[in-house]
């Protein structure tokens, strides 16, 4: 805000600024707050020589966490606290121990030395910060003429092949032990140490661009090296290329640049950095390159600008008292720190001016943090809250879901990516067919390598890198696989042999194949490359492959055609049931069959039976509330809590046995078309009205998730008596050019051509989705332009044919 600061609700403990506290106090009634201002003093060089200070006021955009690196030795600072009384805005400076009651006193106290909620949210990022070894500096390395290969590493003193470590000193490659990072070793990196004395090792396969795991056994802990480049060099590995050479030295001018690393960063080009609204960097908040990437291609897109951004007064008018715990709230904070601008501004002349006299050419200090944000669409989430990196794809997926759970007024801006997928699956042998049709988000593309142009370069290729490897010597310059668009595109469309098919033609098992179409083309087409396979051994491993994506894209002649005269349908026939003849086994048999078509989710168990429930109730709730969650099944156990047989162990009911009420949740349908109240109770307890659960139910024969997707997709009327309100809505709403529907009791669809234009694309650098690092390119005012992270720059070369999620926008007809 203007004056700089954050105010703490004293009743609720939640931080505002100055544009929000008036809104928060008339809309709650709470009227003590306590006003935190941080003054920054920059120490400016004086006369003498020596450092006086500068004041300036600090703005806390606590909210925004703004990249703001005021930890160096040129800053110190002034808190000032005052306790703020409403509605007269009644200022009481602190400390004050005489005017306040000594309940106030205590309550600030707490309140100005408690610890920083971001740093109770992610305590590893912040109390394990590495520190840079004592070694590092005057490091002494070997001049032995021991170079290592990029690959095919094994300890010196055994065979393994795993948690091996380069010694910084002597080039020895040898195994570490468990405690290292959890994999296992026979400790001979440890005794190669006590036999030396030789203190730093860097593991093997940690090694990139942007640094590498380095462990000092003099100091006991894991350490930086902030001169890892230079002492790779040594041993032939350059860290930039991520391959080796004989001297250890590169020649850009011989080699070209063909290192994944360096082409999609667009490594050694001299970018303009881009500012302004919509160009805004986001920090990596410890490999969450995969959400800051994610994001950015969001808020690129004018319906979710419309949603959140253009909506935010509404948004926090509205947002609940803990505003922290709101999807919406934190969607439409990011949106505008993304989007207005503020936190974007170029340097200026005189900062430059100043960069230059003292030779320093610091970044400045723009971007947002989104650690609020991360912390909250993350919760509760296994992978994506952790610190660990996770795939983009799935984080895609992952915020679509909870944009569909939490809607924000009559729009839902995820309908732009939402189409309809038609199967027709084909019985071999009969010739019958059966048509179906389910909803999904982004377009799967397979990698069609058989249809390399370049089949000659990667075999001669593949023998040279396996004969360097072999000899120890430096690997070949990379030849990537050049696969043609048109070949992937073919492949999605082939049909797909359907693995254990059971053809209702025959009431036998048979050969079928499946094939799919689009029942629907989305305003906006989201395309996955998938890169990531698995080999032989069942490690995961990701496709090095080059695709010439389009910018201009049709799959027109992907259109479903639904059934074709001449077709006749597989008749609705469900495989029968085999009975044990048994009895004794025919109970078992029942009993084992719920719970497998269960299924039950056991994290969502584990998590409830932390919170103190016994567990056996966790597994009732989670399995009658059809594993939709932790959150959903919680509801489930305080509507339950009082019942006798709460914390009884789980019944599946065998055959000829009554279900529970609760085992409808997976599929029970009452004899007369009633939904089980259960379920309707879950869909109240969130917060519908108990009609629209009923109704919703029935539309989706009692499927819980997709009643919920059918209320969302089916908005309540304020006035049912006055249908000429909702016809006003449709007018106004901008969602009200919807094409087609597949009737009432399906997903609202987008549909139009098949005719797209790129946009943007998501690209990813490493191994493994679980690893790397992701970057996005956005097209903008007619140019391309690169986000990595906090650095947002015009792109010179965009490299479209490495992108892993590509993003299409439908061309009018």
């Amino acid at each position: 805000d203007s004056e700089g600061g954050l105010y703490v609700c004293m009743n609720t403990f939640l931080g505002f600024g100055r544009e929000h506290i008036e809104r928060h106090y008339r809309k709650t009634g709470q009227c003590v707050y306590l006003h935190l201002k941080r003054h920054v003093i920059e120490k400016v060089p004086g006369a003498s020589g020596g450092a006086l200070p500068k004041r300036r006021n600090a703005k806390l955009f606590l909210d925004l966490e703004t990249n703001s690196d005021l930890n160096s030795d040129d800053f110190e600072y002034e808190d000032e606290a005052k306790l703020v009384i409403f509605p007269d805005h009644y200022e009481i400076s602190l400390p004050n121990i005489e005017e306040l009651p000594a309940l106030v006193t205590i309550a600030c106290d707490a309140v100005l030395s408690a610890k920083s909620p971001y740093r109770k949210q992610d305590p590893d990022s912040w109390e394990e910060e590495l520190q840079a070894s004592k070694h590092a500096k005057t490091l002494v390395q070997l001049d032995n003429g021991v170079r290592i290969p990029p690959s095919g590493w094994k300890c010196s003193k055994c065979d393994l092949r795993e948690n091996l470590w380069l010694n910084l000193t002597d080039g020895s490659v040898l195994c570490g032990k468990w405690f290292f990072d959890g994999s296992g070793g026979n400790g001979h990196a440890t005794e190669h140490y006590k036999e030396t004395g030789y203190p730093l090792a860097v593991k093997l396969g940690t090694i990139t661009p942007d640094g590498a795991d380095v462990y000092s056994f003099d100091e006991e802990e894991p350490v930086l090296d902030p001169h890892i480049a230079k002492h790779l060099a040594h041993f032939g590995i350059d860290m930039l290329q991520m391959q080796v050479t004989e001297n250890g030295l590169r020649d850009n001018d011989i080699k070209p640049r063909v290192s994944e690393w360096e082409v999609i960063q667009e490594a050694g080009m001299k970018l303009k950095p881009m500012y302004g609204p919509g160009y805004t960097g986001m920090k990596n908040l410890g490999n969450s390159c995969y959400l800051n990437a994610v994001m950015q291609a969001i808020f690129s897109i004018p319906e979710f600008q419309r949603a959140y951004v253009g909506n935010l007064p509404r948004i926090f008018d509205y947002s609940p008292l803990d505003p922290t715990q709101d999807f919406n709230t934190q969607m439409a904070k990011l949106g505008h720190g993304l989007l207005s601008g503020q936190y974007s501004k170029p340097p200026m002349k005189s900062e430059l001016i100043e960069q230059v006299m003292k030779e320093e050419h610091k970044p400045q200090h723009n971007g947002i943090f989104p650690r609020m944000f991360k912390a909250f669409i993350s919760k509760g989430h296994p992978e994506f809250s952790s610190n660990r990196q996770q795939d983009a794809q799935e984080f895609f997926l992952h915020l679509i879901n909870l944009v569909e759970r939490n809607p924000v007024g009559s729009e839902n801006p995820s309908d732009v990516f939402r189409f309809l997928v038609e199967e027709r699956t084909q019985c071999c042998q009969s010739r019958k067919v059966r048509y179906t049709e389910r909803v999904d988000y982004i377009m799967q593309l397979p990698v069609a390598m058989e249809a390399a142009t370049n089949k000659d370069e990667l075999i001669a290729y593949e023998l040279k890198r396996r004969e360097a490897e072999a000899a120890r010597r430096p690997p070949p310059e990379l030849v990537r696989a050049k696969i043609p668009f048109s070949a992937c595109l073919q492949a999605f469309s082939e049909p797909n042999n359907v693995e254990d098919f059971w053809s209702s033609a025959l009431q036998a098992k048979s050969a079928g194949v499946k094939t799919s179409r689009f029942a629907s083309f989305p305003e906006y087409l989201v395309v996955q490359i998938k890169k990531f396979t698995f080999g032989l051994d069942w490690i995961p491993k990701k496709l090095d492959v080059s695709i010439d994506m389009p910018d201009f894209l049709d799959i027109s002649h992907l259109r479903a055609r639904g059934l074709q005269p001449g077709e006749e349908e597989l008749p609705d026939i469900a495989p029968p049931i085999i009975i044990p003849d048994d009895p004794k086994v025919r109970l078992l048999y029942f009993r084992r069959s719920f719970l497998v078509a269960l299924d039950i989710d056991e994290s969502s168990v584990m998590q409830l039976a932390e919170m103190g429930f016994p567990l056996e109730a966790c597994r009732k709730a989670v399995y009658y509330t059809g594993n939709l969650g932790a959150e959903v099944a919680f509801n489930w156990i305080i509507a339950h809590m009082e019942e006798p047989d709460f914390a009884e162990p789980l019944v599946i009911p065998a055959f000829g046995e009554v279900a529970p009420s609760g085992a409808a949740a997976f599929g029970a349908v009452g004899l007369d078309n009633q939904p089980p109240e259960e379920m309707v109770a879950i869909i109240v307890s969130m917060g519908f009205q108990r009609n629209p659960a009923i109704q919703a139910l029935k539309a989706t024969n009692n499927n819980l998730e997709r009643a919920l997707e059918w209320i969302f997709s089916h908005p309540e009327p304020e006035e049912e008596s006055e249908p000429v309100l909702d016809m006003m809505d449709m007018e106004n709403n901008a969602n009200a050019n919807i094409l087609a529907e597949t009737g009432s009791e399906g997903p609202r669809i987008k549909d139009g051509s098949g005719r797209y234009d790129l946009f943007g694309f998501i690209s990813h650098m490493g191994t493994s989705t679980m690893s790397g690092h992701y970057v996005c390119h956005l097209k903008k005012e007619g140019r391309w332009v690169i986000y990595n992270d906090l650095r947002v720059c015009a792109s010179e070369r965009p490299p479209k044919d490495l992108g892993y999620i590509y993003f299409y926008h439908r061309i009018p007809s």
